[in-house]
């Protein structure tokens, strides 16, 4: 046997008592095992058994089976742990059809529990599936589990077989008193109290190797509660637990039970009504104190029909999570000490605040620290940070100090190429199921694009896309148009008598813009009174200034084809009249 020196034996001393396993009435395993291990034969259909033991010493022992492997407990899996005595659960996982499991998660999904509940009961789901027992591991030899301690006292019937009259004390016959009995002293009640029993301060005592105090309700009208209860003080057979426990004999069940070794305290109830674990002096209505992250285990096991889970929620002195055990102990949730008032903040209407307690909108981020840029450093006073691939690609969102009117977005990046800002279009942008299309960009170097990814010129609107056309603003300060006959369609020659008439129709005026604190003068066209020709037709509020560009030029034109005429005709008078 390994992790053992040679002068220790451990064996395993096996009962199984105080079960809780009533699957359609019946437990789920017969256990039976030998000096190196306890087995389980399984008497339920199942698809997993986990088996969980808790050690002497506080340790925990899990494993799964699955269905066809019998359960079982190896010595040489609790070596570690010393001897003593054991409790261990059986959690069996039962068979669920596949439309069973449709129907639950259907029922989950739209938060109909009694839905669940009734395809539970129909599914026989409704049970426990579970069995729970004890055994001790000790220097000697085994035990059976079906040995009994004797005793020494009174007994009711003569000891048979025993020739020199060895064994029972005395022969005595039931009392039987038709009337109030008053003892004004101290009782004790089994077989093995004494004369001259030396009470102390009990008031009543039992003493014999098994003491029980049962509830035998004999009503039989009905309508009246007719339960039987016991309090039951140790297991009766070898190997079994040293505990307290409170058993419901009708329904064959042990709801309530404290093992030996248990802390002072382990369960206190205040004059209050507050309950405290390890602890006499609750504040709270349930109050746990203990030296190493106090938490509460959440575990939903599959014996229901739905998937196990289990979380915990704990706290200690680096923060105070919600752990996802049975995705790998993940901790999804997290909040570290100090954090202030508010950190997060969930209004009455599902708004949320993160730095304050009245969020006006659905995400509402408020600091009262501000940072001056550009000298500054980022740091306490962003609203918030995005983060990816550790340092090399961030963005910071932060106030200023300089004008705490202004919001600045700061990107960075690990190389100069990169850190651009992008907006992408998607037809599905939650999931990105479909190839996105980029539409717009702020390079690194301060170029912005709209509907292309290049940016060589301070502002270029792209090619690509819907709405591309070619045009930018050159590094000088020009606003250049796209004009490619690539991005034009429908090209018809302006004739000399449109662009006439356009002209002739042109009002020039003098004006100020009304948003103009400076009021600077500037000469130009209300859009509302040119003719149709110059005219934006998708609102009339705007002008081109290319398109009057073009009338002009195409008058002019017009205008000199008539004076190089006029220059012909004059040359050739004033040749005439030379000769």
């Amino acid at each position: 046997m390994r992790n053992t020196r040679p002068w220790v034996v451990f064996v395993l001393i096996f009962t199984f008592v105080s079960m809780t396993a009533f699957a359609a009435g019946r437990e789920v395993a017969a256990v039976g095992g030998s000096s190196s291990s306890v087995d389980f034969s399984m008497s339920v259909d199942y698809a997993k058994v986990t088996l969980t033991v808790s050690g002497p010493d506080g340790s925990i022992w899990t494993r799964e089976f699955a269905a066809g492997s019998a359960p079982s407990i190896r010595l040489a899996d609790l070596s570690k742990m010393g001897n003593g005595t054991y409790q261990y659960e059986l959690s069996v996982s039962p068979r669920v059809s596949a439309d069973v499991s449709t129907k639950l998660r259907a029922a989950r999904d739209a938060g109909d529990d009694q839905a669940a509940a009734k395809i539970q009961r129909e599914a026989g789901l409704d049970r426990s599936f579970s069995q729970s027992g004890s055994f001790i591991v000790v220097n000697g030899a085994i035990v059976s589990s079906g040995a009994k301690e004797g005793g020494v006292g009174v007994s009711k019937t003569p000891q048979t077989g025993n020739a020199a009259g060895a064994g029972w004390q005395q022969v005595v016959n039931d009392q039987v008193i038709p009337d109030d009995l008053i003892v004004q002293g101290s009782a004790c009640v089994g077989l093995d109290c004494v004369n001259n029993e030396s009470f102390g301060f009990d008031t009543i005592r039992l003493k014999e190797n098994n003491t029980r105090i049962k509830f035998d309700d004999t009503s039989s009208s009905a309508g009246f509660p007719a339960n039987d209860w016991q309090l039951t003080a140790n297991d009766s057979a070898s190997g079994g637990s040293s505990k307290f426990s409170i058993e419901d004999i009708t329904g064959s069940r042990v709801p309530f039970t404290v093992t030996a070794g248990a802390t002072t305290n382990s369960i206190f109830v205040d004059s209050s009504g507050r309950v405290g674990f390890r602890t006499s002096t609750p504040v709270l209505d349930l109050h746990v104190n203990t030296s190493n992250t106090p938490a509460l285990r959440l575990e939903q096991n599959n014996t229901g029909g739905f998937t196990a889970q289990t979380w915990d929620v704990a706290g200690n002195e680096a923060n105070f999570f919600v752990r996802d055990v049975t995705g790998g102990s993940k901790l999804s949730f997290r909040i570290r000490p100090g954090a202030p008032t508010s950190s997060v903040d969930i209004s009455s209407d599902g708004d949320v605040g993160i730095g304050t307690a009245s969020p006006q909108k659905k995400l509402h981020v408020l600091s009262t620290a501000v940072t001056t840029f550009p000298s500054a450093a980022l740091g306490s006073a962003d609203l918030f940070v995005i983060e990816n691939n550790g340092n090399t690609n961030m963005a910071f969102v932060a106030a200023d100090a300089g004008n705490q009117s202004n919001i600045r977005f700061v990107r960075s990046a690990a190389t100069a190429q990169n850190g651009a800002i992008t907006y992408l279009h998607a037809s599905d942008a939650l999931t990105f199921t479909t190839a996105s299309s980029e539409r717009f960009r702020i390079a690194s170097n301060g170029f912005v694009g709209i509907g292309t990814t290049t940016t060589t010129l301070p502002l270029q609107v792209g090619t690509n896309g819907t709405n591309g056309n070619g045009a930018n603003l050159t590094t000088g300060g020009v606003w250049t148009n796209g004009s490619s006959r690539t991005f034009k369609e429908n090209i018809h020659e302006l004739t000399a008598d449109e662009a006439k008439a356009a002209v002739a129709a042109l009002k020039p005026v003098t004006y100020e813009y009304k948003n103009d604190p400076q009021k600077e003068p500037y000469v130009g066209f209300i859009a509302e009174d040119v003719p149709e020709l110059v005219a934006q037709q998708y609102d009339h509020r705007y002008l081109s200034p290319m398109d009057i560009v073009a009338t002009l030029t195409k008058v002019v034109q017009d205008q000199q084809q008539t004076i190089d005429k006029l220059n012909e005709r004059l040359d050739q008078l004033e040749k005439n009249n030379n000769q």
